[in-house]
């Protein structure tokens, strides 16, 4: 029951949205051998001024151990 979150700063289409999504979801149902009916993905805005605090310390710092693909950039 993969559940994929993405974060990023507002501006993109809901076409967009729903492209990624699916997009998404199919690589996941190709990679990790989970039916397409178990994924579901969420786009959430966050503003720019937000990011460090929302994203950056909250899940990208805090959650590090986990992550598979890092940033190519800091918010330090």
């Amino acid at each position: 029951m993969p559940h994929i979150v993405v974060k990023c700063f507002p501006g993109r289409t809901k076409e967009q949205k729903e492209l990624c999504a699916k997009r998404i979801a199919e690589a996941v149902e190709q990679t990790l051998g989970c039916k397409s009916t178990s994924i579901s993905v969420a786009i959430k805005d966050i503003r720019e001024e937000d990011w460090k605090d929302e994203v950056w310390t909250k899940e990208i710092v805090a959650d590090k151990d986990f992550l598979f693909k890092n940033p190519g950039y800091t918010c330090d």
